[in-house]
């Protein structure tokens, strides 16, 4: 028996789901809100949650990040009075299992519910035969569970993988882990760093030469893709690669063969391919800096690395690994951690996100060597500096509460109020620079259009100076 969530402001849809849930042996659940909803999702377990679209306190779809990234998270089914073609492709892309107007069949509805109940027994009785090599990898938060979900998917199959994520979020940490935890952990992990790769000599560098292809050629070389037979080939910064390099690796991916430079025979290697970039492909295709082909070839799995600061919960548990391995590097016993130490790990923003921690902890430990406790003394300047700044300024309201420069509580708006007029002044002024163009508009925001259009329609943006070229 399963438990399900059903999230409608309409009392009477409410009981009619419940009477066909229950009919079908799942126990259930109602919530009339948005913030009922989610409060009851964090606070129990559910397999699935029914979730509507327009309630009173906003928009279903603007809950359904937040559902995905709880602990054990719910499959989501969109279930909407009103079918709208850009949410529902919204939903889907979010990660909805369904989206459903509340129009159609009961049996359709109980299918999607059915199936929703079968995909999560069957994963919870998918267990791993052996334990994760995790090689670093540190946190216990939701988003990093997912994470690791999706590394433990990918290692079980040979799909090509693309990883995303700003610099510094662990890229070829999770690539390698996913070939160490592949059956192909016994061969080559080879590393293409595709920004450094000399103009003149990609092509040889990738694929190999055979003796006089041209000057300085004085001996057969192989390349990188053969170097990787049977193993895994790891593409690291591939929005990098030229336009020409893209085409000819287009052909290696479909027909696992290559020439070298300069030779006349075709050669095969059997290569698991994970690509990696910080860059965002889909606006590159846009602006024709990277094919379309090639991107729906790279990317059969996406995996897109969240940045430090969307999992804090994580951030003492990354320090205090950290700081046990760097000691034993550098010949120290481990050291130990004030409290104030940790307080300004967890106010800093971390724009180069771990890897920026990682340097960080190394120089506090540098710094305090003699010291038994590390303290925020020894952290660098600048994020002691950022600690300063962002402490200046805050004064006590008669109640206690902290409060901003100048500014009474009672004279500031809520955050959901000071967000929701900013976001719409942002949308007037995008498509007033795109002269009513949605794909203009899309370029400039680095917003997908189905996003876009859910954003505009939220806000009563009107059509009659859209145009959608």
């Amino acid at each position: 028996m399963g438990k399900i969530l059903v999230i409608d402001d309409n009392r009477a849809v409410c009981e009619s789901m419940v009477s066909l849930i229950r009919r079908i042996g799942h126990d259930t659940a109602t919530a009339y809100s948005l913030e009922d909803g989610f409060e009851q999702a964090v606070a129990d377990t559910f397999d699935v949650v029914l979730l509507d679209v327009n309630l009173p306190d906003g928009n279903g779809l603007d809950l359904l990040p937040k559902l995905k990234k709880i602990i054990s998270p719910p499959e989501v089914i969109i279930i909407t009075g009103a079918g709208d073609p850009d949410g529902a492709e919204l939903a889907i892309r979010t990660g909805a299992w369904d989206y459903i107007e509340k129009t159609a069949s009961a049996q359709k509805m109980m299918l999607s519910l059915i199936r929703a109940m079968l995909f999560r027994q069957e994963k919870a009785t998918r267990k791993p035969t052996v334990a994760l090599k995790k090689h670093g990898m540190v946190g216990n938060s939701a988003p990093m569970n997912a994470c690791l979900d999706f590394l433990a998917q990918a290692a079980g199959i040979g799909a090509n993988v693309l990883v995303t994520g700003e610099t510094g979020t662990g890229k070829e940490l999770f690539s390698r882990a996913i070939h160490e935890n592949s059956d192909r952990s016994a061969m080559r992990f080879v590393v293409v760093d595709c920004a450094a790769l000399p103009a003149t000599l990609v092509e040889s560098v990738l694929f190999g030469h055979v003796k006089g292809a041209f000057t300085g050629a004085d001996k057969a070389q192989e390349g990188l893709i053969k170097h990787a037979d049977r193993g895994t080939l790891f593409l690291d910064e591939v929005g990098e690669l030229s336009l020409s390099v893209q085409k000819a690796f287009l052909r290696v991916l479909q027909e696992r063969s290559f020439r070298p430079v300069g030779g006349k025979v075709e050669f095969r290697s059997d290569f698991r391919l994970i690509a990696a970039t910080n860059r965002n492909l889909d606006r590159l295709v846009r602006d024709g800096g990277f094919r379309e082909d090639l991107l729906f070839r790279l990317k059969t799995l996406t995996l897109n690395l969240p940045p430090l600061r969307e999992r804090p919960e994580d951030i003492k548990d990354i320090a205090g690994h950290y700081i046990t391995r760097l000691c034993e590097h550098h010949g120290m016993e481990t050291k130990g951690v004030s409290s104030e130490f940790y307080e300004m790990l967890h106010a800093y923003t971390w724009p180069g996100n771990v890897r920026e921690m990682i340097n960080a902890l190394e120089k506090a430990i540098v710094t305090g060597k003699n010291e038994h406790k590390l303290l925020p003394v020894h952290l660098p300047t600048e994020i002691r500096a950022h600690s300063a700044r962002s402490a200046v300024g805050i004064k006590k309201s008669p109640t206690g509460d902290a409060d901003t420069t100048g500014l009474s509580v009672q004279a500031l708006p809520t955050y959901k109020e000071l967000r929701e007029k900013t976001e719409k002044k942002y949308l007037q002024n995008l498509i007033a620079n795109a002269n009513g163009n949605i794909k203009t508009a899309c370029s400039i925001s680095d917003l997908s259009r189905s996003h876009l259009y859910s954003l505009l329609k939220k806000y009563n943006i009107g059509k009659s100076f859209i145009t959608h070229s």
